[in-house]
């Protein structure tokens, strides 16, 4: 029996559907790119897969060759107004004390906050601008470290969301969409980058204390449909870097490992009947968790 003729017998009808949505999907997006045969990479990568490929791995091959090996991205859940730090608005400071005008304003919603004022008077920036760098992008004296290397960075200005609310808004930024369920955009870099490391999660989180007492919802960094080991791991300052991955005091390594064992076991009957993939990646996520018990402590430990 050929490769072929194999998987035709090992794949079940929900395999076919999601192997098949990705498959096409990749198909069409090589032939975006402009990849030479894209549908060949596919066969490739489902053949693979079928032998056993590691599911941390990316899906296909990229049709050029990758240098990124990892993206560090921050986000400021509340952060100072763009106004106040690159985004030079003049007229806001000729306008200054006036009213927002009707042709701007129009029927927009207002915020539970401001929807009780009896007007809008438009501020002009606190702070005061100039242009730096060949480019003469404008940056603002509050950033003047990020003003010095304005030739080295990108600051996107087209974009923007009709969510006037802080949760909504955020996982508008995080996720593409107001609504809850979507994947976060470290879930679709875990998911196209893989890892290269299978010691430690291919996507960490780490939040700031600040001094600010708007809570950050762990929707931000949420895999949503994706694969359940797609989520972030947060990582925290203190004796345990991550939660619950220490064992309980008298809980010895060879312990847990047998508990493991059972665990697993357990979950195949499951898979067996039910044919979840997601049991898998629930498989995955306890061996995961062994394994970080060796590597995490080495690699917060910054002393």
């Amino acid at each position: 029996m050929d490769e072929l003729q194999k998987l035709a017998f090992e794949k079940s009808r929900r395999d076919f559907l999601r192997g098949s949505a990705l498959g096409l999907g990749s198909i069409a997006l090589g032939t975006m790119l402009g990849c030479k045969n894209p549908g060949e990479q596919v066969v490739k990568q489902v053949l693979a897969s079928a032998a056993g490929g590691d599911e941390n791995q990316p899906l296909v091959n990229p049709h050029f060759v990758p240098k990124a090996k990892r993206v560090i991205y921050m986000f400021q859940s509340g952060g100072p107004s763009q106004m106040e730090l690159f985004d030079y608005k003049p007229k806001l400071y000729q306008m200054h004390g006036q009213e927002i005008p009707a042709s701007v304003l129009g029927t927009a919603r207002v915020s539970g906050m401001t929807s009780n004022q009896n007007g809008f008077p438009l501020a002009a920036p606190a702070a005061t601008f100039k242009q730096y760098g060949a480019s003469g992008s404008y940056f603002s004296d509050l950033v003047p470290h990020t003003a010095g290397i304005a030739d080295d960075i990108c600051v996107v200005k087209s974009m923007f969301t009709e969510q006037i609310n802080h949760e909504p808004a955020v996982i508008f930024t995080q996720t593409g969409n107001q609504l809850s369920g979507r994947p976060s955009i470290g879930s679709w870099i875990s998911y196209g980058l893989g890892s290269l490391n299978n010691n430690l999660p291919s996507f960490i989180v780490m939040v700031s204390k600040g001094g600010g007492d708007q809570p950050i919802s762990n929707l931000a960094w949420s895999n949503g449909f994706l694969p359940s080991h797609h989520q972030g791991v947060q990582f925290m300052s203190g004796k345990d870097p991550v939660l619950y991955l220490s064992s309980p005091d008298g809980v010895e390594k060879l312990d847990r490992r047998r508990a493991l064992n059972f665990i697993r076991e357990f979950n195949l009957l499951q898979k067996d009947k039910w044919q979840d993939p997601e049991i898998d990646s629930r498989l995955n996520q306890y061996e995961m968790a062994y394994r970080m018990q060796m590597a995490v402590p080495e690699i917060a430990d910054l002393s």
